[in-house]
């Protein structure tokens, strides 16, 4: 008998000649446990998918699928819609004031009324009322007669004063190099493409040489990917833009392997998207764009400024009563622009953010005490919002933080509870159909382990 031969193998992520040549001089041992990690998803796909799909096809209707971690993003899907069909809105009242002092103008917005904090829509209960939370700190509930009356009378107060003025620190550090997950994340929000859009394009791009391998839970970069992101860095921004030591990141997402380097620019040295723009397509040359732009930027200083806040108080007289409102504009400052200069994080629309005011603006340079004037008062009405729905960016992003599925799974996810009828897609939000509360239902009520938010978890663990 002819003695076994031991097992190597060749490690790259990126298909150039010195990433090659690297791993022909350095092969290793397989690593048996990550292949029966996968074995071992196969084999419980087949045993939940076979053994329960059936089930559906009984119960509810042919042609029906379940599967470990397309029933739970289902149920997820579900759960949200859920959530919105059991909010109440309410109504409530801002009011917009606008001040000069020391010849400047600024925009601000009456944050309290005698010490009482005026309601914003996070101070509400999906059920449409003020939470215990609110009750219990003395938030003011305005209404439209009360807004227009604290308005009428802030117009005709004879004077205002700067009550405070306070600053804070800013400091911000520069997004992680892209996973699988972040990558179709970010390309969601800045390309408005979905995850199955994405993860082509990203594979081209691959296959062609241009960036490492695009399925990987891992922020980590080689030696390598540092060096040539910092050099590149500190040709195109200049050395004060460059962190004073190379950034390391680790990854925190429940489960992560990190099999692979995260999803970079391929080769010792980067190619910018202008030397590359001829070779590749107006798709392919936006996604290397973002990969090009959040590597680099991951190598640079933090970005430094300061948060102000200015609050302004007018004495006012309503139905005969004195009032104290104080006024309140805030802004962010941004001294260093560090990593800024190369790349900006996008953000998911929130519940809340049409609320939130934490805008870069110039705020006048003033002091406690100066004299204001209140140029005009405006009162707004609103109402509060159910949850948003699930994008395809949040969706992923949910499932990463919960531990359902792995990287490369999430596009094929999304793109079969799309083909089976249990979403359809309203601009960029997934709406689960009623074959899905169907299927959700009956799996949740019967089967419940099997679409437990953990189970999948505790069966990578």
């Amino acid at each position: 008998l002819k003695p076994k031969v031991p097992v190597r193998r060749m490690v790259f992520h990126e298909i150039t000649k010195e990433a090659i040549q690297r791993a022909l001089e350095n092969t290793r041992d397989l690593d048996t446990d990550l292949v029966d990690a996968q074995e071992t998803r196969r084999i419980l796909d087949r045993l939940y998918g076979y053994e329960v799909s059936p089930l559906l096809w009984r119960k509810i209707r042919p042609s029906l699928s379940a599967g470990r971690v397309q029933s739970v993003a289902t149920r997820l899907v579900v759960a949200k819609e859920r959530d919105r069909m059991a909010h109440v809105s309410a109504q409530y009242w801002s009011i917009d004031t606008a001040f000069t002092s020391a010849g400047q103008a600024f925009g601000a917005r009456v944050a309290s009324v005698d010490g009482h904090a005026i309601a914003t829509g996070s101070d509400f209960s999906e059920k449409g009322e003020l939470s215990a939370k609110a009750v219990k700190a003395g938030v003011l509930h305005l209404d439209e007669a009360a807004a227009r009356a604290y308005a009428q009378a802030l117009e005709g107060a004879p004077a205002s004063v700067i009550d405070s003025v306070t600053r804070k620190p800013y400091r911000r550090r520069p997004a992680a190099p892209f996973t699988t997950s972040t990558l179709q994340q970010e390309a969601s929000r800045k390309l408005h493409w979905n995850a199955s859009s994405t993860m082509r394009t990203a594979q081209s791009l691959y296959e062609s040489g241009y960036i490492t391998y695009m399925r990987t839970d891992s922020t980590a970069l080689s030696s390598q990917a540092i060096h040539a992101a910092r050099e590149q860095a500190t040709q195109l921004y200049g050395a004060e833009a460059v962190a004073e030591s190379p950034r390391l990141y680790g990854t925190t997402s429940k489960g992560a392997q990190e099999a692979h380097e995260a999803i970079r620019p391929a080769g010792d040295h980067f190619r910018t998207p202008g030397e590359v723009a001829g070779s590749l397509s107006k798709q392919q040359l936006a996604l290397y764009d973002l990969i090009w732009k959040r590597t680099v930027a991951s190598q640079m200083a933090d970005a430094v400024g300061y948060t102000a806040t200015i609050r302004v108080l007018t004495g006012i007289e309503v139905d005969g009563k004195r009032h104290d409102v104080l006024s309140s504009a805030s802004g962010t400052v941004i001294t260093s622009p560090g990593f800024r200069l190369a790349y900006q994080e996008g953000r998911d629309q929130g519940r809340y953010d049409a609320e939130k005011n934490d805008a870069e603006k110039t705020l006048p340079d003033v002091a406690e005490g100066d004299a204001a004037t209140l140029t005009e008062a405006t009162p707004d009405g609103h109402e509060t919002q159910p949850p948003g729905r699930y994008t395809e960016a949040t969706l992923v992003k949910t499932m990463e933080e919960l531990g359902i599925g792995r990287p490369s799974t999430y596009a094929a996810t999304i793109q079969t509870i799309g083909d089976r009828g249990y979403v359809t897609h309203r601009g960029q939000y997934l709406v689960p159909t009623w074959l899905a509360f169907s299927v959700t239902r009956l799996l949740e009520e019967n089967l419940a382990n099997l679409v437990d938010y953990d189970f999948t978890a505790s069966m990578e663990g």
